[in-house]
């Protein structure tokens, strides 16, 4: 299975509960702080919730 890179580039803050929710089950809780996981329907959903504050690289 491929994976992915999911970098937090932006902030959480002023953002509704549910993409604060969301960023923290990726697994970010920090500014630049990257994560990688496989390239599934669910996580790509939870990418594309919160792309606006993320940055997404393929593997």
């Amino acid at each position: 299975m491929a994976k992915i890179k999911v970098k937090k580039v932006k902030s959480a803050i002023n953002r509704t509960q549910s993409q604060k929710r969301t960023l923290e089950a990726l697994g970010l809780k920090k500014i630049g702080q990257v994560v990688e996981h496989d390239d599934t329907p669910n996580i790509l959903g939870m990418v594309n919730k919160v792309k606006h504050l993320v940055s997404v690289e393929t593997k």
